[in-house]
């Protein structure tokens, strides 16, 4: 079950439409894929991944990590695996 829903999310400005040949219910571990920080289905995705990976079990570190996605990871960090190792990296570090 995942940690938090598109309620939760702390943006609200998500597009929530999955282009053709997007599966807005992907699965599998961060990799090399491109991570769109509008796309709330990706995001949620990311969010709820990364939780699971790192044992994070609070709503409000959830949201965390997706503030962290979008104001604080540098913008030449793309891929899934990139951020999520960025925000392992600057955890402690973060403003939030």
């Amino acid at each position: 079950m995942p940690l938090i829903t598109r309620s939760d999310l702390y943006y609200k400005d998500y597009s929530w439409t999955a282009l053709y040949g997007d599966n807005p219910k992907v699965t599998g571990e961060p990799d090399s894929t491109l991570l769109n920080r509008r796309e709330g289905y990706e995001i949620l995705y990311f969010v709820n991944k990364f939780s699971e990976i790192h044992k994070v079990t609070q709503k409000l570190l959830a949201t965390k990590i997706e503030r962290m996605v979008r104001d604080e990871v540098p913008h030449d960090i793309r891929s899934q695996e990139g951020i999520r190792q960025w925000i392992y990296d600057h955890w402690q570090n973060s403003r939030y």
